[in-house]
Protein backbone atom coordinates (compact mmCIF):
# COMPACT_ATOMS: atom_id res chain seq x y z
CA UNK A 1 0.00 0.00 0.00
CA UNK A 2 1.43 3.38 -1.00
CA UNK A 3 1.96 5.98 1.98
CA UNK A 4 -1.33 8.62 1.22
CA UNK A 5 -0.47 12.14 2.52
CA UNK A 6 -3.13 14.64 3.37
CA UNK A 7 -1.31 17.26 0.76
CA UNK A 8 1.64 16.64 -2.23
CA UNK A 9 3.20 20.23 -2.67
CA UNK A 10 4.96 20.67 -5.85
CA UNK A 11 7.50 23.46 -6.31
CA UNK A 12 10.03 24.43 -3.40
CA UNK A 13 10.54 27.98 -3.86
CA UNK A 14 8.88 30.78 -1.23
CA UNK A 15 5.12 29.69 -2.54
CA UNK A 16 5.82 26.15 -1.97
CA UNK A 17 8.21 25.81 1.37
CA UNK A 18 5.89 28.49 3.13
CA UNK A 19 2.62 26.33 2.06
CA UNK A 20 4.37 23.26 3.47
CA UNK A 21 5.56 25.24 6.63
CA UNK A 22 1.60 25.41 7.56
CA UNK A 23 0.37 22.32 6.31
CA UNK A 24 2.64 20.63 8.80
CA UNK A 25 2.17 22.67 11.69
CA UNK A 26 -1.13 21.83 10.82
CA UNK A 27 -0.47 18.44 11.50
CA UNK A 28 -1.19 17.39 7.83
CA UNK A 29 0.66 14.67 6.67
CA UNK A 30 2.64 16.85 4.07
CA UNK A 31 5.03 15.73 0.89
CA UNK A 32 7.23 18.60 -0.58
CA UNK A 33 8.46 17.08 -4.17
CA UNK A 34 10.68 19.83 -4.40
CA UNK A 35 13.11 19.21 -7.28
CA UNK A 36 16.62 18.22 -8.41
CA UNK A 37 17.04 22.36 -8.55
CA UNK A 38 15.08 23.17 -5.54
CA UNK A 39 14.65 26.80 -4.01
CA UNK A 40 13.71 28.94 -6.95
CA UNK A 41 14.41 31.53 -8.46
CA UNK A 42 16.40 33.25 -5.18
CA UNK A 43 18.71 30.10 -5.86
CA UNK A 44 20.30 32.42 -8.30
CA UNK A 45 20.45 35.89 -6.21
CA UNK A 46 23.18 36.93 -4.10
CA UNK A 47 22.21 39.42 -1.63
CA UNK A 48 18.54 39.63 -0.36
CA UNK A 49 17.70 42.75 0.93
CA UNK A 50 13.89 43.44 0.77
CA UNK A 51 12.94 39.78 2.51
CA UNK A 52 11.80 40.75 5.97
CA UNK A 53 12.89 39.95 9.52
CA UNK A 54 16.49 39.71 7.99
CA UNK A 55 18.12 43.70 8.41
CA UNK A 56 21.16 43.05 7.03
CA UNK A 57 20.10 41.61 3.87
CA UNK A 58 20.59 37.10 3.15
CA UNK A 59 21.69 35.30 0.44
CA UNK A 60 19.56 33.97 -1.74
CA UNK A 61 20.61 30.67 -0.95
CA UNK A 62 20.65 30.90 2.89
CA UNK A 63 17.47 32.38 2.68
CA UNK A 64 16.04 29.42 0.93
CA UNK A 65 17.77 26.57 2.97
CA UNK A 66 16.59 28.13 6.05
CA UNK A 67 13.43 28.03 4.72
CA UNK A 68 13.53 24.49 3.96
CA UNK A 69 15.19 23.54 7.52
CA UNK A 70 12.16 25.61 9.28
CA UNK A 71 9.76 23.59 6.87
CA UNK A 72 11.45 20.15 7.27
CA UNK A 73 11.74 20.42 11.41
CA UNK A 74 7.64 21.04 11.41
CA UNK A 75 7.11 17.70 9.87
CA UNK A 76 7.46 17.76 6.16
CA UNK A 77 9.25 15.35 4.22
CA UNK A 78 11.12 16.94 1.15
CA UNK A 79 11.86 15.08 -2.23
CA UNK A 80 14.72 16.18 -4.10
CA UNK A 81 13.41 15.10 -6.88
CA UNK A 82 11.43 16.11 -10.17
CA UNK A 83 7.99 15.24 -10.38
CA UNK A 84 6.89 13.39 -13.72
CA UNK A 85 3.50 13.12 -13.80
CA UNK A 86 0.26 13.77 -12.17
CA UNK A 87 -3.03 11.77 -12.67
CA UNK A 88 -5.95 14.43 -11.14
CA UNK A 89 -8.69 11.72 -12.56
CA UNK A 90 -7.97 9.71 -9.26
CA UNK A 91 -8.70 10.14 -5.86
CA UNK A 92 -6.79 10.58 -3.55
CA UNK A 93 -4.46 12.27 -6.31
CA UNK A 94 -1.21 10.20 -8.05
CA UNK A 95 2.41 12.04 -8.33
CA UNK A 96 4.56 10.46 -10.49
CA UNK A 97 8.34 10.64 -9.74
CA UNK A 98 10.16 8.53 -12.11
CA UNK A 99 8.86 5.09 -10.93
CA UNK A 100 7.93 5.98 -7.71
CA UNK A 101 4.20 6.66 -7.04
CA UNK A 102 2.74 9.50 -4.11
CA UNK A 103 -0.62 9.98 -3.16
CA UNK A 104 -2.28 13.21 -1.86
CA UNK A 105 -5.88 13.98 -0.56
CA UNK A 106 -4.83 17.35 -1.63
CA UNK A 107 -2.41 19.64 -4.32
CA UNK A 108 -0.56 22.87 -4.17
CA UNK A 109 0.89 23.82 -7.59
CA UNK A 110 3.79 26.26 -6.80
CA UNK A 111 6.09 25.45 -9.30
CA UNK A 112 6.92 29.29 -10.05
CA UNK A 113 7.76 30.63 -13.34
CA UNK A 114 11.38 31.08 -15.06
CA UNK A 115 12.58 33.61 -16.71
CA UNK A 116 12.98 34.42 -20.41
CA UNK A 117 17.12 34.69 -20.75
CA UNK A 118 18.53 36.45 -23.93
CA UNK A 119 20.71 32.98 -24.32
CA UNK A 120 24.07 34.51 -24.58
CA UNK A 121 27.25 32.77 -23.75
CA UNK A 122 28.06 34.75 -20.15
CA UNK A 123 24.85 35.72 -18.86
CA UNK A 124 23.53 32.81 -17.07
CA UNK A 125 27.34 33.17 -15.59
CA UNK A 126 26.73 36.62 -14.67
CA UNK A 127 23.05 36.14 -13.39
CA UNK A 128 23.61 38.04 -9.51
CA UNK A 129 26.37 39.88 -10.60
CA UNK A 130 24.96 42.83 -13.16
CA UNK A 131 22.36 40.58 -14.72
CA UNK A 132 18.84 40.59 -12.92
CA UNK A 133 15.39 40.37 -13.95
CA UNK A 134 14.03 41.95 -11.29
CA UNK A 135 14.72 46.12 -11.19
CA UNK A 136 12.44 46.22 -7.61
CA UNK A 137 15.08 43.73 -6.08
CA UNK A 138 17.95 44.96 -7.34
CA UNK A 139 17.74 48.42 -7.93
CA UNK A 140 19.29 49.83 -5.15
CA UNK A 141 22.36 47.91 -5.97
CA UNK A 142 23.17 50.06 -8.75
CA UNK A 143 22.66 53.49 -6.95
CA UNK A 144 23.89 56.18 -9.50
CA UNK A 145 25.84 53.89 -11.93
CA UNK A 146 25.12 52.30 -15.99
CA UNK A 147 22.04 49.92 -16.69
CA UNK A 148 20.57 48.56 -19.46
CA UNK A 149 16.67 47.40 -19.86
CA UNK A 150 16.25 44.51 -22.63
CA UNK A 151 12.95 44.33 -23.87
CA UNK A 152 10.22 46.13 -25.29
CA UNK A 153 6.99 45.41 -23.18
CA UNK A 154 5.26 46.52 -19.80
CA UNK A 155 7.46 44.64 -17.94
CA UNK A 156 10.75 46.44 -19.79
CA UNK A 157 9.38 49.58 -19.16
CA UNK A 158 8.29 49.58 -15.37
CA UNK A 159 11.78 47.37 -14.57
CA UNK A 160 12.94 50.96 -16.55
CA UNK A 161 11.07 53.30 -14.31
CA UNK A 162 12.04 51.63 -11.28
CA UNK A 163 15.87 51.94 -12.05
CA UNK A 164 15.57 55.71 -12.89
CA UNK A 165 14.80 56.30 -9.47
CA UNK A 166 18.40 54.95 -8.07
CA UNK A 167 20.38 56.44 -11.21
CA UNK A 168 20.21 58.97 -13.83
CA UNK A 169 21.45 56.64 -16.61
CA UNK A 170 18.56 53.93 -17.91
CA UNK A 171 19.08 52.87 -21.21
CA UNK A 172 16.10 50.51 -22.79
CA UNK A 173 17.49 48.64 -25.96
CA UNK A 174 14.56 47.08 -28.06
CA UNK A 175 14.95 45.09 -31.01
CA UNK A 176 12.18 46.97 -33.07
CA UNK A 177 11.25 49.64 -34.16
CA UNK A 178 8.80 50.38 -31.58
CA UNK A 179 7.51 49.34 -28.40
CA UNK A 180 4.74 46.97 -27.81
CA UNK A 181 3.86 48.36 -24.02
CA UNK A 182 0.83 50.11 -23.62
CA UNK A 183 1.05 53.75 -24.29
CA UNK A 184 0.30 54.95 -20.44
CA UNK A 185 3.51 53.10 -20.24
CA UNK A 186 5.34 54.33 -22.96
CA UNK A 187 4.44 58.03 -22.04
CA UNK A 188 5.80 57.56 -18.33
CA UNK A 189 9.19 55.88 -20.18
CA UNK A 190 9.49 58.74 -22.95
CA UNK A 191 8.94 61.86 -20.58
CA UNK A 192 11.71 60.31 -17.98
CA UNK A 193 14.94 62.35 -18.20
CA UNK A 194 17.05 59.81 -16.70
CA UNK A 195 15.82 57.32 -19.98
CA UNK A 196 17.04 56.95 -22.89
CA UNK A 197 15.90 54.21 -25.37
CA UNK A 198 17.82 52.38 -28.70
CA UNK A 199 15.29 51.05 -30.80
CA UNK A 200 16.39 48.40 -33.53
CA UNK A 201 19.56 47.05 -31.49
CA UNK A 202 20.31 43.95 -29.98
CA UNK A 203 21.81 42.72 -27.32
CA UNK A 204 24.96 40.21 -28.36
CA UNK A 205 27.08 39.64 -25.35
CA UNK A 206 27.65 40.42 -21.81
CA UNK A 207 30.87 41.71 -21.19
CA UNK A 208 32.99 40.66 -17.86
CA UNK A 209 34.64 37.71 -15.74
CA UNK A 210 33.43 38.31 -12.04
CA UNK A 211 30.84 40.94 -12.96
CA UNK A 212 29.16 42.63 -15.76
CA UNK A 213 31.78 45.64 -17.14
CA UNK A 214 29.38 46.03 -20.07
CA UNK A 215 27.62 44.82 -23.36
CA UNK A 216 28.38 43.80 -27.44
CA UNK A 217 24.99 45.40 -29.22
CA UNK A 218 24.46 45.18 -32.57
CA UNK A 219 22.19 47.29 -34.93
CA UNK A 220 19.94 45.16 -36.73
CA UNK A 221 19.36 47.95 -39.87
CA UNK A 222 23.07 48.42 -40.22
CA UNK A 223 24.84 45.18 -38.57
CA UNK A 224 27.12 47.99 -36.96
CA UNK A 225 28.43 46.13 -33.84
CA UNK A 226 29.55 48.34 -30.53
CA UNK A 227 30.50 47.62 -27.22
CA UNK A 228 28.40 49.66 -24.24
CA UNK A 229 30.12 50.55 -20.81
CA UNK A 230 27.84 49.41 -18.25
CA UNK A 231 27.75 47.78 -14.83
CA UNK A 232 23.95 46.14 -14.88
CA UNK A 233 22.05 44.55 -17.68
CA UNK A 234 18.17 43.63 -16.84
CA UNK A 235 16.41 41.16 -18.65
CA UNK A 236 12.73 41.75 -19.25
CA UNK A 237 11.66 39.79 -22.48
CA UNK A 238 8.64 37.86 -20.13
CA UNK A 239 8.36 35.05 -17.63
CA UNK A 240 7.64 31.46 -18.76
CA UNK A 241 5.24 30.02 -15.89
CA UNK A 242 6.40 26.50 -15.20
CA UNK A 243 2.82 24.51 -16.10
CA UNK A 244 3.77 22.49 -19.45
CA UNK A 245 3.49 19.12 -16.70
CA UNK A 246 -0.58 19.96 -16.07
CA UNK A 247 -1.32 22.41 -18.62
CA UNK A 248 -3.89 20.03 -19.85
CA UNK A 249 -5.66 19.49 -17.03
CA UNK A 250 -5.86 22.76 -14.88
CA UNK A 251 -7.39 25.79 -16.66
CA UNK A 252 -4.57 28.13 -17.37
CA UNK A 253 -4.92 31.48 -19.44
CA UNK A 254 -3.49 32.22 -22.99
CA UNK A 255 0.23 32.67 -21.36
CA UNK A 256 0.04 29.53 -19.46
CA UNK A 257 -0.20 30.87 -16.07
CA UNK A 258 -2.57 28.62 -13.29
CA UNK A 259 -6.49 30.49 -13.48
CA UNK A 260 -8.01 30.18 -9.91
CA UNK A 261 -10.19 31.87 -7.78
CA UNK A 262 -8.10 34.66 -6.06
CA UNK A 263 -10.02 37.57 -7.58
CA UNK A 264 -13.85 36.68 -6.65
CA UNK A 265 -15.51 38.85 -4.05
CA UNK A 266 -14.68 38.03 -0.70
CA UNK A 267 -18.22 37.01 0.60
CA UNK A 268 -18.24 33.44 -1.99
CA UNK A 269 -15.82 32.44 0.38
CA UNK A 270 -18.64 32.17 3.25
CA UNK A 271 -21.48 31.01 0.44
CA UNK A 272 -22.37 27.17 0.20
CA UNK A 273 -24.91 27.28 -3.28
CA UNK A 274 -22.19 27.93 -5.25
CA UNK A 275 -19.50 25.03 -6.77
CA UNK A 276 -16.40 24.35 -4.55
CA UNK A 277 -14.09 25.16 -6.84
CA UNK A 278 -15.73 28.91 -6.08
CA UNK A 279 -15.28 28.97 -2.51
CA UNK A 280 -11.53 28.77 -1.99
CA UNK A 281 -9.95 31.61 -3.67
CA UNK A 282 -6.28 29.01 -4.51
CA UNK A 283 -8.27 26.46 -5.49
CA UNK A 284 -7.74 25.50 -9.56
CA UNK A 285 -10.35 24.46 -11.85
CA UNK A 286 -10.07 20.98 -10.22
CA UNK A 287 -11.62 20.69 -6.69
CA UNK A 288 -8.70 19.67 -4.56
CA UNK A 289 -6.04 21.36 -6.23
CA UNK A 290 -4.60 24.21 -5.51
CA UNK A 291 -2.03 26.94 -6.53
CA UNK A 292 0.38 28.84 -4.75
CA UNK A 293 3.47 31.78 -5.69
CA UNK A 294 4.31 32.88 -9.86
CA UNK A 295 3.08 29.66 -11.11
CA UNK A 296 -0.21 32.37 -11.29
CA UNK A 297 0.87 35.73 -10.03
CA UNK A 298 2.35 37.50 -13.11
CA UNK A 299 1.78 40.96 -11.74
CA UNK A 300 4.25 41.22 -8.28
CA UNK A 301 6.94 38.10 -8.27
CA UNK A 302 8.32 38.54 -5.30
CA UNK A 303 9.42 36.49 -2.84
CA UNK A 304 7.84 38.03 0.13
CA UNK A 305 4.05 37.71 -1.90
CA UNK A 306 5.12 34.73 -3.27
CA UNK A 307 5.24 33.63 0.55
CA UNK A 308 1.75 34.99 1.29
CA UNK A 309 0.24 33.09 -1.38
CA UNK A 310 1.55 29.86 -0.10
CA UNK A 311 0.16 30.37 3.51
CA UNK A 312 -3.06 31.23 1.59
CA UNK A 313 -3.27 27.93 -0.17
CA UNK A 314 -2.23 25.95 2.52
CA UNK A 315 -4.60 27.51 4.76
CA UNK A 316 -7.70 27.21 2.36
CA UNK A 317 -5.89 23.39 1.71
CA UNK A 318 -6.40 22.64 5.82
CA UNK A 319 -10.07 24.39 5.83
CA UNK A 320 -10.76 22.04 2.21
CA UNK A 321 -9.83 18.92 3.98
CA UNK A 322 -11.74 19.56 7.17
CA UNK A 323 -14.88 20.10 5.36
CA UNK A 324 -14.47 16.83 2.99
CA UNK A 325 -13.72 15.00 6.25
Amino acid sequence: MEEIYDVIIVGSGPAGLTAGLYTSRANLKTLIIGGEKWGGQLMLTTLVENYPGFPEGIQGPELMQRMRDQTERHGAKFLQADITGIDFSKKPFVANVGQNVYLGKAIILSTGAKTKWLELPAEQRLIGRGVSSCAPCDAPFFKGKKVVVVGGGDSAMEEALVLAKFTPEVTIVHRKNSFRASQIMQDRVKNNPAIKIIFNTEVTDVLGTDKVTGIKIKNSQTNQEQEMAIDGLFVAIGHIPVTELFASDIHVDEKGYVVSRRHEPQNLLDKTDIPITQRYHSMTSIEGVFSAGDIHDYHYRQAVTAAGYGCEAALDVERWLTEEK
